[in-house]
């Protein structure tokens, strides 16, 4: 009786686990996943077509334009210049730096320049608040002062 158990748990784990263990199978699509349909032979032959032009394509350094018009972007001129600059040698080389730091520096002494100019602008803002301010207080004040004052002589007209 034993040795008939053990032959069936080893046919069962041959069929059911090693198979999974050596193949597994993949996970089930998730609920939302809707099932596609299959493509006719006519679409089938349209995709390995336009599959095979891409793959084709893809051994060529430069695809351009015209295989691929949206995912295609023009090289940026300016981004070569130091390299061409570098490989001439150290006098074409320093020019090219020379002019790089110079449009830096002027785009930083502009951003500089204009945080400067927004900090000036939003520091006169606020002391326009605060002088405002004060002086509705000191008018406040002005007002209170002058009804005391004029109480005060009230008071003293009554008693003389």
């Amino acid at each position: 009786m034993k040795f008939k158990v053990v032959c069936k748990k080893v046919y069962d784990y041959i069929r059911y686990d090693l198979k999974e263990i050596a193949f597994p199978s993949s996970l089930p699509d998730p609920p939302h996943i809707k099932k596609r349909r299959k493509l006719t032979w006519k679409e089938w032959y349209y995709v390995v077509r336009e599959a095979s032009r891409l793959y084709a394509a893809s051994w060529v350094r430069d695809i351009g334009p015209d295989l691929r018009p949206y995912d295609y972007k023009k090289k940026d001129e300016s981004v070569d210049r130091p390299t061409v600059a570098a490989r001439g040698g150290m006098e074409t080389l320093r020019p090219a730096l020379q002019r790089l730091y110079m449009t830096r520096a002027s785009a930083y002494k502009d951003a500089l320049k204009g945080f400067i100019e927004g900090y000036q602008e939003g520091m006169q803002q606020v002391m326009e608040q605060k002088s405002k301010e004060e002086s509705e207080l000191l008018k406040e004040e002005f007002e209170s002062l002058k009804e005391d004052v004029q109480e005060v002589m009230e008071q003293k007209k009554k008693n003389c």
